[in-house]
């Protein structure tokens, strides 16, 4: 991993747009502090919401592109999603949740709502993990689908096959700003733990999902979206080294890990 750095799969920003500019790369450390959306799905194929319309796009205004695409979330109550924690450090009135729209650019299509309240895990950037949030909507999408949440920590086995969602950068391997979709199996602690030991990397409170190879992965703008699995909210996106490079898989927040605090916030 030499010359390689520990990413956050967030929304683009100013900042990171510039450091790309110059070659360079946004680092975080272990304990995932943010440094601003840069996540989306590489490798995968074109999704569409009306199978998933629990998936929601968290666009803010501060970010650079046009469609204000910034992290990706997942629908669990009529006024509740959850994101990454990394995704909130903006403001609440600057984020605009967006369900069924498949073109970020096509604002004739979905509903949109702004966020009144942002609970964030207090646990987040004081030790690794615990990169989860739950946002209140402030106009609840009523009679959307809702995902539930996996309770159950044993779900995380050696292939199991996970998949990931969202509307981040592709790396010239799809549209850009558009929801797209791709299998990421999981490839368990004892591989993560091992590649990733210098990077915080922790079997208690992450996935570590994708391909030994690479080509297939979540990315810069994914950050915050759903990891499904069984029709449950397995993972939340949350960081990685770089998007779909060999032995660098991605790395998801485990639902399970945090179901409990996660659910008392959606049923608050």
């Amino acid at each position: 991993m030499t010359g390689k750095k520990h990413v956050v799969r967030a929304a683009l920003t100013a900042a990171v747009l510039t450091a790309a500019a110059v070659g360079g790369v946004t680092s975080a450390s272990a304990a995932q502090k943010p440094g601003g959306p840069t996540n989306r799905i590489v490798g995968g194929t074109v999704a569409h919401t009306a199978d998933t319309p629990w998936a929601i796009q968290l666009s803010n205004s501060g970010s650079p592109d046009p469609t204000g695409e910034y992290c990706g979330s997942t629908l669990v109550a009529a006024n509740k999603i959850v994101t990454a924690a990394h995704c909130t450090t903006e403001p609440a009135s600057t984020y605009t949740a967006i369900q069924g729209r498949d073109v970020l650019s096509d604002t004739s299509t979905g509903k949109e709502s702004k966020i009144s309240n942002i609970w964030v895990d207090p646990q987040y950037g004081q030790q690794p993990g615990h990169d989860v949030a739950v946002l209140t909507l402030a106009t609840p999408f009523d009679g959307v689908p809702t995902l539930p949440l996996e309770t159950d920590k044993a779900a995380d086995t050696t292939g199991a096959a996970s998949v990931v969602y969202g509307w981040g950068d592709t790396e010239d391997t799809g549209p850009a700003d558009t929801f797209q979709k791709v299998d990421v199996p999981v490839l368990g602690d004892d591989y993560c733990s091992d590649v990733y030991a210098s990077e915080g990397y922790t079997a208690d409170g992450e996935i570590c999902a994708g391909y030994e190879d690479g080509g297939k992965d979540s990315c810069q703008g994914d950050s915050g979206g759903p990891l499904v699995l069984n029709g449950r909210l397995f993972g939340v996106v949350s960081w990685g080294v770089g998007c779909a490079d060999a032995g660098n898989p991605g790395v998801y927040a485990e639902v399970a890990t945090y179901a409990a605090e996660l659910q008392q916030q959606i049923d608050s």
